[in-house]
């Protein structure tokens, strides 16, 4: 299970964040959700906002639709009222499908993978599930999951040297008391439980 810190805090903005943060969306424009959405807990409690893509099958570079989505604690990627199985306006067949977040890096299936009208599953948290590339994803005790701390949103994760993703979280609060944090929903918050911290139980930087 992943933590809900995000929405145990009520943090988690009703409007997806990523057309803010410049992130390439398609021409649809997703609803924001209802604040019911949030209140639901346990394992279907949402984690945060996620974006999932379809790449063209002919060529993989090739994004086709991002749809906003909301993940769960349990890993479910879900549909924007918490619950039910995503949806994707796009037409039926073969497509790469990736997902998204703020500040992880993404991953996306090794192969095209047939979407119609019936529900497909595609579980990125197991070994066994192929991905694109080379070593996309992180294995966190035999789960496999994206690589987090991405706080610069480029293609690199550093801890030192030029445009590193740890000196942004100092900066974040403050610059020069180490020991302060900040709350609110923040690429610098990587373990996303709603604080920035560079120092201390829970931090960010570590």
């Amino acid at each position: 299970m992943m933590g809900d810190g995000l929405r145990a805090n009520n943090l988690i903005p009703l409007a997806e964040p990523y057309t803010a943060l410049g992130v390439p969306m398609s021409s649809y424009a997703w609803p924001p959700i209802q604040a019911s959405v949030l209140t639901i807990t346990g394992g279907n409690a949402i984690v945060d906002w996620v974006l999932v893509d379809l790449h063209s099958s002919v060529d993989a570079t090739q994004r086709v639709m991002t749809k906003a989505a909301l993940l769960q604690r349990d890993g479910d990627v879900v549909e924007l009222d918490g619950i039910s199985a995503l949806r994707i306006p796009a037409p039926a067949g073969t497509y790469y499908v990736a997902i998204r977040h703020r500040n992880h890096f993404g991953c996306m299936s090794a192969a095209p993978v047939a979407l119609s009208g019936a529900v497909t599953n595609l579980d990125l948290t197991q070994p066994g599930t192929a991905t694109y590339g080379v070593n996309a994803r992180k294995s966190n005790s035999g789960v496999m999951t994206l690589w987090s701390g991405n706080v610069l949103r480029d293609t690199l994760l550093k801890y030192t040297g030029s445009n590193n993703d740890r000196d942004p979280i100092l900066s974040a609060i403050g610059g020069s008391v180490p020991t302060n944090a900040i709350t609110g929903y923040a690429l610098t918050d990587v373990n996303m439980d709603g604080s920035t911290k560079d120092t201390g139980a829970a931090n960010d930087r570590d």
